[in-house]
Parts: C-alpha cells; sequence; structure tokens
C-alpha cells in the first residue's frame, strides 16, 4: 500500500492507495506554522495515524512546492512552509525509520495525470499548475524529467515571452524577479491585471463570472489572460514538443481556456500545424497526493 502527501502553504493532505490504486483514506490538516522540529514531527504522526487506519506500513512519497537540492540535500523554493532550507527528505526519514520520496508537486501532479489521467498513454505530458503560482511538470514515457538542477518544468519563473507593448515592466513575482510568467498567469495576477486596467478590484472567479455575463472590462481581462497563457505555451511546445500540456490549479476549472488558448498558440509555435493538445486534469485536487503515491 502507498501514502501519498500533498504538502501545501495552508494545507497537508495524505492519501492512502491499495495495489489496485483505489484510495480507502483521505485527511486534509492545516499546514503547521510552527518550528522544523515540530512539524517533521507532525508529518510523522499523520503517516503513523494513516497507517494505524490502514492496518499495513506503507510507502511514502510526498509532493512539496519547491525540490530536493542535488548538491545540498535541502529543500529549495518552498515558500510558505517551515520545511524549506532543511534536510526535508533525511530528516523525515529518520523519523519514520524507512526512506521517503519527495518530489516538486507540479511534478506529482503531471506523474498522475500521466499514469491515469488526461495525459494517460501519451509519450510526453507537460503539467501546467496555473494556481496562486505558476509550476510545471513533465513526464516523459511515465517518468518524471527532474533535471540537473532539479528545476525541469519550472517555465512559471521564465519572463513572459514575446512580449506586447504595455506589458513590460511586469508585477514582481514571488521568487524576487520581475516579468515572470507566473506575474502575468497566477490568479492574483489576473486580479492584479483587471485593478490596473479598470481601477476596480475583482478575484479571478468574478473575473470569469463578469465575462461570461458579458463585462466588457473582465472580457478584456480574461483575453489578455488567453492571449499571454496562449504565448507561454508556445514557448513550452517549441522546447519540448508534448503530445498533452494539462492544466491544474484554480485557473483550469475556467472551460473557456481549452478553446481560446489552442487559437492563439499557433502565431508562435514553430510548426505549421500544432497537434498538441490541451487538456483540463481528470483527477482535480487529488492529484497531488496520487502523484505523490506514484513516486513509489
Amino acid at each position: 500500500m502507498r501514502i501519498g502527501i500533498d504538502l501545501g502553504g495552508t494545507k497537508t493532505e495524505i492519501a492512502v492507495f491499495d495495489d489496485g490504486r483505489r484510495e480507502v483514506l483521505r485527511r486534509r490538516e492545516p499546514t503547521p506554522k510552527t518550528d522544523y522540529a515540530s512539524a517533521i514531527e507532525f508529518l510523522a504522526a499523520l503517516v503513523r495515524a494513516a497507517e494505524r487506519a490502514a492496518g499495513a506500513t506503507c510507502s511514502v512519497g510526498i509532493g512539496a512546492p519547491g525540490a530536493i537540492d542535488a548538491a545540498t540535500g535541502l529543500l529549495k523554493n518552498a515558500y510558505g512552509v517551515p520545511y524549506n532550507g532543511k534536510p526535508f527528505s533525511y530528516d523525515l526519514g529518520t523519523a519514520l525509520a524507512r526512506e521517503v520520496r519527495v518530489e516538486n508537486d507540479a511534478n506529482c501532479f503531471a506523474l498522475s495525470e500521466a499514469t491515469d489521467g488526461a495525459g494517460r498513454g501519451a509519450n510526453v505530458v507537460f503539467g501546467a499548475i496555473l494556481g496562486t503560482g505558476v509550476g510545471g511538470g513533465i513526464v516523459v514515457n511515465g517518468r518524471i524529467l527532474r533535471g540537473a538542477n532539479a528545476i525541469a518544468g519550472e517555465w512559471g519563473h521564465n519572463a513572459l515571452p514575446w512580449p506586447a507593448a504595455g506589458e513590460y515592466p511586469g508585477g514582481h513575482c514571488s521568487c524576487g524577479r520581475r516579468d515572470c510568467i507566473e506575474a502575468f498567469l497566477s490568479g492574483p495576477a489576473l486580479a492584479h491585471d483587471y485593478q490596473r486596467a479598470s481601477g476596480g478590484a475583482r478575484t479571478p472567479v468574478e473575473i470569469v463570472a463578469g465575462a461570461q455575463g458579458g463585462d466588457p472590462g473582465c472580457e478584456a481581462a480574461l483575453s489578455r489572460y488567453e492571449e499571454r497563457l496562449a504565448r507561454s505555451l508556445a514557448l513550452v511546445i517549441n522546447l519540448l514538443d508534448p503530445d498533452v500540456i494539462v492544466l491544474g490549479g484554480g485557473m483550469s476549472n475556467v472551460e473557456r481556456l481549452y478553446r481560446k488558448v489552442p487559437g492563439f498558440w499557433g502565431e508562435q509555435v514553430y510548426s505549421e500545424s500544432v497537434v498538441t493538445r490541451l487538456a483540463p486534469g481528470v483527477h482535480g485536487d487529488s492529484s497531488g497526493v496520487r502523484g505523490a503515491a506514484w513516486l513509489w
């Protein structure tokens, strides 16, 4: 049996799967805002409780923001959790007296969708997270592509490609730089773009609803978002040429993206025709824990 853990900035989710990939248990707890040692014990206790409930000792896989640095063994780029900059996988493995596998959360999403989701059967799957941040994961022939620096798929921290007039300078990104794709395509970035253009304040959900209702300001903001997403994914297609791009995160629930974006990206893709599919994730919020479990 396998345990998957989705470690987020606000919530930590754990699930247990049997040998037939059936979910037998799922729990969600607030991510602790405490010292590192207490946070490790929190996770260890979560695993032990899940194993008691399942009646078995399980393999443990964790999807976390950031990645384990191959040179130092420390968790890096994991903003908002107490494990950042620490020997996270080693210390949790010591607490549980076994190896644990830790992988970037976007990689776990991509692995889940490539295994039995929207990318099932595809050779190359790119999983793109469009939420509070913008992340990405790459799966090739069923295996995660991590890269030499454990940052493969981090498309959100490249500059927005083929900039249009008035787009630069853009907003600040969570990584500390300006003009990253994340600063244009995250949920908060959509809200900021609407506010800058209209002077009003609306959430991404309200902007999408407003566009559906015919509000011109909301429609303009969402159209700008779609065109920027198309340019950014065109860059991914030119580099990876994936069979399918699977969207996750809150913005992936906007149904019109799957109609509009492929109509834009052909202008920047270096091919006369583009057969790459753009699809929503099949497993939704479950992909994080599922992909973490499939690390074994």
